[in-house]
């Protein structure tokens, strides 16, 4: 794991946006250790000076200093303010002059899941997926979030502040990344019992890979190459995961769950509730509730031989 998937923090700033919050913060951190030092000193100094039973000082002299640490204290609030303020609009840019280079993205918060959908001007061309979150680096993106169920709360530390994603309602985010790498996200507003395990991955690519990435997820699910596989898919269309499920070039078509087209492909089950391997993916089919208690998949009643298919077949599916 290198530095960038390790570390999710609004200090570790990968775009213009988090740029300026990170200089922000820093400026407000620097700036209140000051006063608070400052006020400190004072504080030990007159606590020294009583001690020693020293003479007060001339009244003159607390009138000046009480004035100038007023007219102190209101240019340091003010100044904080205005840089707050550049702040916001910096965030709240609302992206470049050419829309051609513009990389639009659906954003649907679920209890406890992430749906990701490209947009694109030709139907055939929309990607969906889940929980992980294709963009390229140097690109301005724009993110339109809403909800499905409660109120959820989109942050990526690493690339733009909070944005709550309010069901009936879509809000737009823009973003950049400059800095290739693999960025963690999360709901940080509190939306029933699994909010903790509802995390998403940016991944930041050069544009080549990206372009490439983006290509392969418009195509639809390969075929089985096993006898294994086979059984697999026929086991799963002939069950009710066909009816939640989606799998681009099959009959699966539906909408409650996330879109399975290219599941192998993603690192995560459950909104990195766990590694997505052969093992964690039976245990997740088999009983979901075991692994996050609550969400909205059912158990499954596979026998183990089905269970060893279906598993095989959603392995295959890159």
């Amino acid at each position: 794991m290198n530095a960038a998937q390790a570390l999710q923090s609004a200090l570790n700033p990968i775009g213009p946006q988090s740029h300026a919050i990170d200089r922000l913060w820093w400026l407000m951190l620097w700036t209140t250790t000051a006063v608070t030092v400052v006020v400190l000193a004072f504080f030990f100094i007159a606590l020294i000076r009583s001690r020693r039973g020293a003479s007060p000082l001339a009244e003159p002299f607390l009138t000046s200093a009480v004035s100038g640490a007023v007219t102190l204290t209101v240019l340091i609030l003010f100044t904080l303010l205005v840089a707050s303020i550049w702040t916001g609009r910096a965030v709240a840019s609302s992206g470049p002059a050419n829309p051609s280079r513009v990389v639009s993205i659906e954003v649907i918060g679920h209890q406890w899941w992430w749906e990701i959908a490209y947009d694109d001007s030709v139907p055939a061309n929309r990607v969906t997926l889940a929980n992980e979150i294709h963009i390229p680096a140097g690109r301005p993106i724009v993110l339109n979030v809403t909800s499905r169920d409660v109120i959820h709360s989109f942050w990526a530390p690493n690339l733009q502040a909070k944005r709550d994603l309010i069901p009936g309602y879509t809000t737009s985010i823009w973003m950049q990344a400059d800095r290739t790498g693999v960025y963690h996200g999360q709901c940080a507003e509190f939306c029933g019992r699994q909010h903790a395990h509802m995390a998403f991955d940016v991944v930041v690519q050069e544009e080549s890979d990206y372009e490439r990435w983006l290509n392969a997820e418009r195509g639809p699910a390969g075929e089985p190459q096993s006898r294994d596989e086979q059984r697999g898919r026929d086991v799963f269309m002939a069950a009710r995961c066909s009816a939640c499920h989606t799998i681009r070039g099959t009959d699966a078509a539906g909408l409650v769950g996330p879109d399975l087209t290219h599941f192998a492909s993603r690192t995560a089950l459950g909104a990195r509730t766990r590694d997505n391997t052969g093992r964690e993916l039976a245990n997740w089919i088999a009983n979901p509730h075991s692994v996050k208690p609550g969400n909205q998949m059912p158990a499954n009643a596979f026998s183990p031989e089905d269970l060893s298919a279906v598993t095989a077949y959603l392995t295959s599916l890159r």
